[in-house]
C-alpha cells in the first residue's frame, strides 16, 4: 500500500489557522482554492483518507466517496460515517486491510508530522504567498524527494492566490 499526504502550504509552510479568522470557524483552511479542492477530490475519490480529529472537525462531515479514518487519542470519539482509528499506525492497518492501494494523509499538523517518515508520496499544493497562518507542516528535506509532474494555476476569480501542484516520490537509497 502507498502511503501518500496530501497538503496544501503557503510559503512558509502553513497549512492552517487554529485559532481560526475572522469570519471563519477555527481550523479552516484560510485560502480558498477551488482548482485545488477539485483536485483533492479526484486524487482522493474511492481512497482511505486518514485525517486527525481537529481537520475532521474542521471539514465537519465524512467526505462523499471516500473512507474517512480519523485518528484521535480520545476513545470515546465517534462521527457517523467515519471509522475511528486511536493511532496513525491503527488507522493504516484499517486501510491495508481493506486491500487499499493508495491510501492519503490529509493532515493536520500533527498527523503529517507523524506520516512524514512512512511517507512515498507528498501531493503538494504549493500557494505563490504567505498567508496568516499558526499550524505548519513538519520540516522536510526536499532533498529527500523528486518531482515529478507540475502544473501552474493562477489566481483567478475562484481561487485566492496562484499555486502550482506538484507530485514527489521519495527518493530510496
Amino acid at each position: 500500500m502507498i502511503v501518500s499526504i496530501i497538503v496544501a502550504m503557503d510559503q512558509a509552510g502553513g497549512i492552517g489557522k487554529a485559532g481560526g479568522i475572522p469570519g471563519q470557524l477555527p481550523g479552516q483552511l484560510p485560502w480558498h482554492l477551488s482548482a485545488d479542492l477539485k483536485n483533492f477530490k479526484a486524487l482522493t475519490m474511492g481512497h482511505h483518507l486518514i485525517v486527525g480529529r481537529k481537520t475532521y472537525e474542521s471539514i465537519g462531515k465524512a467526505l462523499p466517496g471516500r473512507t474517512t479514518i480519523i485518528v484521535t487519542r480520545n476513545r470515546s470519539f465517534t462521527a457517523a460515517g467515519c471509522l475511528v482509528a486511536y493511532t496513525l499506525e491503527a488507522a493504516l492497518a484499517l486501510a491495508e486491510r481493506a486491500g487499499e492501494s493508495e491510501v492519503f494523509i490529509g493532515g493536520g499538523g500533527e498527523i503529517f508530522a507523524q506520516a512524514l517518515p512512512l511517507a512515498q508520496r507528498v501531493y503538494l499544493t504549493r500557494l505563490q504567498a504567505r498567508v496568516q497562518c499558526d499550524v505548519f507542516f513538519p520540516p522536510v528535506d526536499w532533498r529527500e524527494w523528486q518531482e515529478g509532474e507540475q502544473a501552474f494555476h493562477p489566481a483567478d476569480d475562484r481561487n485566492d492566490y496562484a499555486f502550482t501542484f506538484s507530485m514527489l516520490k521519495r527518493i530510496t537509497a
